[in-house]
């Protein structure tokens, strides 16, 4: 469905209002055009505050390509608002698998020199069956997903260039990964049930950054929050938050709400289902739709029909109902709008910087993945702090000297 322009520009306008810290970067690019000549090839969630990012990048020189990192995540309006500003978008909500592979590829037939990855898609797709395509100086990476499949390719001596983890740089998982997880998480359950957290038994598989933000928000909803893992001191940490922390199989007779968050599969399965509460939501922020087995769902329920926009009703033979959100998919962004403007104003200038060294450096860099230079993350933090109404305190001289004492082993 083609969206609507005007609404596009609109929505556009409004991310990058709110988005100071990409808009400062965007105007140095503007003056230093560091992409001149170079082609960046994008595979993310293809909505406004992602235009603002391929907007910025575009001031900077690029010839910036874009794909949808997920079917169900695009914003068409946005997609408009891109074509119209020349920027090569291969998106649209609700696409074919089908077409969603073939906009992957696309980016990869355009002969990018950097790459900017979400789950690590496009990387995939080169070093599975595309590794004659030319001059990749380098890519990054969005999420957690994509940096275990960048390090198993690390790991195995198969990475054919070097890459930039985002994902755990200061200023994106302290805020991303908890912030924006865990506020959007929540407005895509609200977008498809227009249900009450308070007073339900919520349960959250997996408590890394994501997992803690959605945990977090729940209760202070009101939610009675259980916390299930695999991990002994992520579980312990998680007890000592003040949750309840169970198995999966223990969790699921008394859930209300399940969501998975652990960029795992078949976290959510059939022994599962076979105890659920009738009437449970199962919804996922993990990166791919393979969290909450469909399949099994699929041969356990004797029937399934939709009940509401993104909602789905499974009913099992003794008759017991569970409600599946989005597909198994991303819930905060196929039901919801994604992550807060704020909050990807900081991720998306990290990415934008990060693009920029491995323009400047990538050619030089070593084979492997590597954090994002500390330089950089500062950079976005003190560029972060006005806009937020935060001033610093600085360190007197003899607080200098005093500490140097210790630094230098005195």
């Amino acid at each position: 469905m083609a969206g609507d322009l005007e609404r596009g520009r609109q929505k556009v306008d409004w991310a990058r209002a709110h988005m100071p810290v990409l808009e400062g970067i965007r105007r140095r690019f503007e003056t230093e055009h560091p992409f001149r000549g170079l082609t960046l090839s994008a595979v993310l969630h293809v909505e406004a505050k992602t235009a603002a990012l391929a907007l910025a990048l575009q001031a900077g020189g690029a010839d910036v390509r874009l794909a949808a990192g997920n079917p169900l995540s695009t914003d068409d309006d946005a997609v408009a608002a891109l074509k119209e500003a020349g920027v090569d978008t291969r998106a649209e909500k609700g696409e074919s698998i089908s077409a969603f592979r073939d906009g992957i590829r696309a980016m990869l037939e355009a002969d990018p020199d950097v790459i900017i990855d979400d789950g690590a898609d496009l990387v995939a797709l080169v070093h599975t069956g595309r590794k004659d395509r030319g001059k990749i100086r380098g890519s990054t990476e969005e999420t957690t997903t994509g940096v275990t499949r960048l390090k198993a390719l690390e790991r195995s001596g198969g990475l054919l260039f070097p890459a930039i983890d985002v994902n755990d740089a200061e200023m994106k998982h302290l805020f991303d990964n908890r912030y924006g997880t865990g506020q959007s998480t929540l407005d895509g359950i609200f977008s498809a049930t227009n249900l009450l957290v308070a007073g339900k038994v919520c349960v959250v598989a997996g408590y890394g950054w994501c997992g803690k933000g959605v945990a977090s928000r729940l209760r202070g909803l009101g939610g009675e929050v259980v916390v299930t893992e695999v991990d002994p001191v992520r579980a312990i940490e998680a007890r000592l938050d003040g949750f309840a922390v169970r198995s999966m199989l223990d969790a699921a007779p008394t859930a209300d709400l399940i969501v998975t968050v652990t960029g795992n599969t078949h976290v959510v399965r059939a022994e599962h289902f076979r105890v659920l509460k009738d009437g449970c939501l199962l919804a996922n922020s993990g990166h791919f739709d393979v969290e909450i087995s469909r399949t099994d769902l699929d041969g356990m329920a004797v029937s399934h029909k939709t009940v509401r926009p993104n909602v789905e009703e499974y009913r099992f033979p003794d008759g017991r109902r569970t409600y599946l959100l989005a597909e198994g998919r991303l819930v905060n962004l196929a039901a919801g709008q994604g992550h807060p403007v704020e909050i990807m104003d900081l991720s998306f200038a990290l990415q934008a910087l990060s693009a920029e060294h491995l323009a400047q450096h990538g050619r030089t860099m070593a084979i492997r993945v590597h954090p994002v230079p500390p330089e950089l993350d500062r950079r976005v933090a003190e560029a972060a702090l006005a806009p937020l109404g935060v001033s610093l305190d600085t360190l007197t001289p003899a607080q200098v000297q005093y500490m140097a004492q210790w630094e230098g082993g005195s």
